[in-house]
Formats: C-alpha cells, structure tokens, sequence
C-alpha cells in the first residue's frame, strides 16, 4: 500500500521502518515543518494515512483524510470528546477510520483481563485504583489506555462512577470521594508506557501489569491495523480486528 504518515515524531518513524519491512511505501511525511504538503492533491496517491499526533490537531487531521476519501488509522488519544462528530461524517461520507487508545496486541489482552477481574471483584472487599507511567512527552493524564482501563472496569464494578486522574505529585494532597475510581499518572524520560490495575485489600492486593519495552509493539500494532482495515467501510477498533 502507499501510506501516509500524519504525525513524524518517534511513533511516526518506527512506523515507518515496519512499513518499509512488510513491503509498503511510505510516500508521504506530515509534520509540523510541511504542513503545506497536506493537500487534498497530495493524497490522491494514498491508499492509508496513519495518524499519530495530539488531541489539539487529530480531530482536524482526520476530518481531512475523511473527506478526501482516505481512509484513517489514528493512535492520538484525548479526542474522543469529538467522537460523534467524527463518526457522523465516517457515515456521511461512507468513509473508513479505525481508532485504538493502544495498538500494542498484549495492552488489548490486558484490557480483556482487567473486564474480566473487575467482574471476579463485584461485592468483594477490595478498593482499585489505576497507576501508569509514561514519557515526560505525553500530553494528556490520564492516557488514553489509563481511561480505557478505567472503563472497562467501571462496567462492571458499579460502587465506582467516575474517573479522578491524579498527577503522581498530587496523590497525598487531594481527597478522593469513595465512589471515584482514581488514575494516579506518572511521567518519567523515555518510559514507553507501564499500566497497573491494582486491588487493595485490608489484607492483601492483587495486580495486574502490562510494560512496554519499547515502542515497537505499538507501532507493529498500527501497521497490522491498517492492513486490516483497507478496502473495508466504517469505523473499527481493535476489538474488531483482535475479535476480543
């Protein structure tokens, strides 16, 4: 296929070394210091764009490829406030857009695994609470995968009913409200990305984790969705692709 990469920071160029590897081309490169090149002509010779930016710039960004008929795989997180809005073009347009908070294949396992102990805790004596820990350049807190993690839990531990996302400074400053599942957000160098769902108890706990060595597993993810989504119409996640 030829792709194009919207967003080329160091997601964007791991990748593009897998796309290069599976025999794809990337013949296009959108960044801050070319956005000229991001023109409707531009992307006439783009079977897929990938799309990996921030939440100030991603709505636009994919409101732009959806129109011009390209279908989007997007990994930027902290958009999804727009979603309806994304969506209602997708269907207008009879466009193709798929959407992950982690395209990491084991971060999707771990998902399941966390819907499946938080149902394992209804009416058990334990207190959960979130922790992750990404790069410093991460601009949202929580992550998208922090509040991935947070809902799947939430539907089926029902004494909580909202998300407080707590930088890890704020943790003994701030008081919580017992029905407030709390997110604590560390962010720490080039750490990829490490989740933990924890469950405390007065007499022990229970965790679960997921760390990510690298960014690879990432990047391989989006590569591998966006070879799944071509010449298909509508909006998809990694549910669909992984048939969780």
């Amino acid at each position: 296929m030829n792709i194009a990469l919207i967003g080329y920071g160091k997601m964007g160029k791991e990748i593009e070394k897998i796309l290069v590897n599976r025999g794809h081309q990337c013949i296009l490169k959108i960044s801050s210091s070319n956005l000229e090149d991001f023109t409707k002509e531009k992307f006439k010779l783009i079977d897929i764009a990938i799309e990996f930016t921030n939440p100030e710039v991603a709505v636009y960004n994919l409101k732009k490829c959806i129109t011009w008929g390209v279908p989007v795989v997007t990994g930027s997180t902290g958009w999804y406030k727009h979603y309806n809005d994304v969506a209602y073009l997708v269907e207008q347009q009879n466009g193709s857009l798929f959407y992950a908070t982690n395209f990491s294949i084991g971060v999707n396992i771990f998902f399941k695994l966390n819907e499946m102990l938080s149902q394992l805790m209804t009416d058990k004596q334990y207190e959960p609470y979130i922790w992750e820990q990404h790069h410093i350049h991460k601009k949202d807190h929580p992550s998208g995968t922090g509040i991935t993690l947070a809902e799947g839990l939430l539907r089926n531990f029902t004494t909580k009913t909202s998300i407080q996302a707590k930088l890890e400074t704020e943790v003994n400053h701030k008081n919580t409200e017992a029905s407030d599942l709390t997110i604590i957000c560390s962010r720490e160098a080039e750490v990829p990305g490490t989740h933990k769902v924890i469950w405390k108890g007065t007499n022990d706990k229970i965790e679960i984790t997921h760390e990510a060595f690298n960014r690879i597993g990432f990047a391989e993810g989006a590569v591998i969705a966006a070879e799944w989504l071509y010449q298909k119409k509508g909006i998809y996640s990694m549910n669909d692709m992984l048939k969780l």
